[in-house]
């Protein structure tokens, strides 16, 4: 069996052709299908239109967050209660077509595969957040040390062997795509042009793009605390030169260099030491967060067919 996994958040205008697309994208290749559909504390009313639409297609199922958790951990939510021997991942604002998931099934099935990423070889839509993309996909690729990580996103498919080892990491600060990758296997990939949105207004904003982005490269990379450790011995080494500078300028008689240059040398190293406090305390939050444990979601509800409850995790 097959299981697709899609988070929503306010998604209502959507929907409709979300759910008819995804179908017949499955049905054109298999009838032994799941959809798990994860309400990521909706606001709008997309968890009344998609019970709606369980009434006609049992093969939905649809689990309700007990609020907004953000994107990764819906994520996980749906893939914890997938069930299926193939498990597909998708975002809910069909910009990646789930028209290739077929293409993404052959490999898998035919071709030997056990995971199979979409990989964009372009994009679509606004320029800046293309370029923030870009910049962040090529930033993560040199400092995480994950090869054939860029351009990929969390459309994708998998064995159920390779999803089981997905989610025996169980850190809380996730990056779901760095960690499909970092598990290994077999890794295939489908290039295609990944769409702007069409409906509604997109849910990954600036600030939340820069979020995941942080918990990708601190969960992923040493390159923050390196770059510490790096800044700080040039730093030592500039400040050790302007000494000897100083003594061999009292020595000689020469005018040492006033105020201005103190006061710009102070500047310097405590800017330099509020970085590394900067750094070194995202490190310390993560750590914090690890030692909490506390679960990465809970489910108020999860719909079946048959409007069976399963109880929060």
């Amino acid at each position: 069996m097959l299981s697709l996994v899609i988070p929503i958040f306010n998604e209502e205008c959507l929907i409709e052709e979300l759910v008819n697309r995804s179908v017949a994208a499955l049905e054109r290749f298999t009838s032994d299908y799941e959809i798990i559909l994860v309400d990521d504390g909706s606001t709008d009313s997309s968890l009344a239109i998609l019970l709606d639409f369980q009434k006609a297609n049992p093969k939905l199922k649809i689990l309700s967050l007990s609020r907004t958790l953000r994107h990764q951990a819906a994520f996980t939510a749906g893939l914890d209660h997938a069930t299926g021997d193939i498990i597909a991942m998708m975002d809910g604002d069909l910009q990646d077509p789930p028209e290739l998931f077929e293409a993404m099934y052959k490999k898998i099935t035919e071709e030997g595969f056990d995971v199979v990423s979409g990989k964009r070889n372009r994009r679509i839509g606004k320029g800046s957040r293309m370029f923030y993309t870009f910049l962040f996909h090529l930033l993560f690729k040199k400092l995480a040390g994950i090869k054939n990580m860029e351009n990929t996103g969390n459309f994708s498919m998998m064995k159920r062997n390779a999803m089981d080892a997905l989610l025996k990491m169980n850190e809380k600060v996730r990056y779901l795509p760095g960690l499909r990758s970092f598990i290994g296997f077999r890794q295939g990939f489908i290039e295609y042009v990944r769409e702007d949105r069409k409906i509604g207004d997109t849910k990954m904003n600036l600030n939340k793009l820069f979020l995941l982005g942080a918990d990708a490269i601190f969960s992923f990379s040493k390159f923050p605390i390196r770059m510490c450790m790096v800044l700080g011995i040039m730093g030592t080494i500039i400040f050790m030169i302007a000494g000897i500078y100083v003594i061999i300028a009292r020595i000689l008689g020469l005018a040492v260099l006033g105020w201005s240059s103190t006061m710009l040398s102070i500047y310097f190293l405590g800017s330099i030491q509020l970085i590394f406090m900067g750094i070194i305390g995202e490190y310390v939050f993560r750590i914090y967060k690890e030692s909490q444990n506390r679960p990465i979601y809970f489910v108020g509800k999860f719909y079946k067919a048959e409007n069976e409850d399963k109880e929060a995790k």
